[in-house]
C-alpha cells in the first residue's frame, strides 16, 4: 500500500512539532489571517470555536451524539473484530462525556441543543458532510463499511481536537467543571484518533493483499478524509506515523 503523501506530511508535522488538520476551503491560505466570524473567538488551524460558552456546550454534545450514533451503527454492521471494539468504546467513552456535559449544562441552567447554528457556510457544509455520510455508511457493510468508518474517524478526530484547541483560545478562562471535560478531550481525541488510524492501516493492508482496494457505494477509492465532519474536501493530514509495513 502506498502511503506517499501521507509519509511526507507526517514527517512534516513530526519535524514542526504541529498538529496537520484538515482545513476547507474558505480556510486562509498560509500566512493570511482567517476572517472573523461573528461570535468566534477562537481559531486553531482553520477550525473555529465560539466565544459563548452555551454555543461550545452545543458543539460538543452535537459532536458526541454523532460518535454514539456512528459507533451504534458500527457495532451492527462492521465484520471486523477492531472495528468492532472501536465502535463499542466510542459509545462507552462519549456517552460518558456527554453525560458530563449535560449535567453541567443543567448545573448552569443551560439547555443544550440536539443540533447547534452552524457559525459560517463550512460550518454548515460539514454538518451537511455528517448527513451524507451517515446515510453512506448506512448502506455499506462488512470490509467497505468498515474502511469507510474508520476513514471518517480519522478526520472526525482531527476535526474535533481542532475544535478543542480553538475553544482554548476562545474561552482561556473556564470554569473548574468545564476544564476538567476540555482537559479530557484533549487526551481522549488523539487517542482515539491515532487507534483509528492504526486499524485504518491494518484494514488497508489487507485490502491491498486481496486485491482492489476499492470500496464504497460509488465503487470509487476511498479517501481518507473523505467522511465525517472532518470532511470539508481537502485531505485530511494523519497526526501520527502509519504502522510499520
Amino acid at each position: 500500500m502506498k502511503r506517499t503523501l501521507q509519509g511526507i506530511i507526517v514527517t512534516a508535522s513530526l519535524l514542526t512539532g504541529g498538529l496537520a488538520l484538515a482545513q476547507g476551503p474558505g480556510s486562509p491560505s498560509p500566512g493570511q489571517p482567517m476572517k472573523a466570524e461573528k461570535g468566534m473567538g477562537g481559531d486553531f488551524k482553520g477550525f473555529m470555536a465560539p466565544k459563548d460558552e452555551k454555543a461550545l456546550l452545543d458543539q460538543l454534545h452535537y459532536a458526541n451524539q454523532q460518535e454514539i450514533k456512528l459507533g451504534q451503527l458500527a457495532e451492527k454492521s462492521a465484520m471486523n473484530p477492531e472495528v468492532k471494539s472501536f465502535a463499542s468504546m466510542m459509545v462507552k467513552d462519549h456517552t460518558a462525556m456527554d453525560q458530563k456535559l449535560m449535567d453541567h449544562a443543567k448545573g448552569k441552567g443551560l439547555k443544550v441543543a440536539d443540533m447547534p447554528k452552524p457559525a459560517n457556510d463550512l460550518e454548515k457544509k460539514m454538518m451537511a458532510q455528517d448527513k451524507a455520510s451517515m446515510e453512506e455508511l448506512q448502506v455499506l457493510k462488512g470490509a467497505a463499511f468498515d474502511s469507510a468508518y474508520m476513514a471518517g474517524q480519522v478526520a472526525d478526530h482531527d476535526a474535533t481536537l481542532g475544535k478543542v484547541m480553538a475553544s482554548k483560545q476562545a474561552m482561556p478562562t473556564m470554569d473548574p467543571q468545564m476544564t476538567a471535560m476540555m482537559q479530557e478531550l484533549t487526551q481522549k481525541v488523539p487517542a482515539h484518533r491515532e487507534q483509528a488510524w492504526t486499524i485504518l492501516g491494518k484494514l488497508d493492508d489487507g485490502m491491498a493483499v486481496g486485491g482492489s482496494g476499492t470500496m464504497g457505494s460509488t465503487g470509487g477509492n476511498m479517501d481518507h478524509g473523505s467522511m465525517g465532519h472532518g470532511s470539508t474536501g481537502g485531505t485530511t493530514a494523519p497526526t501520527t506515523p502509519a504502522p510499520k509495513k
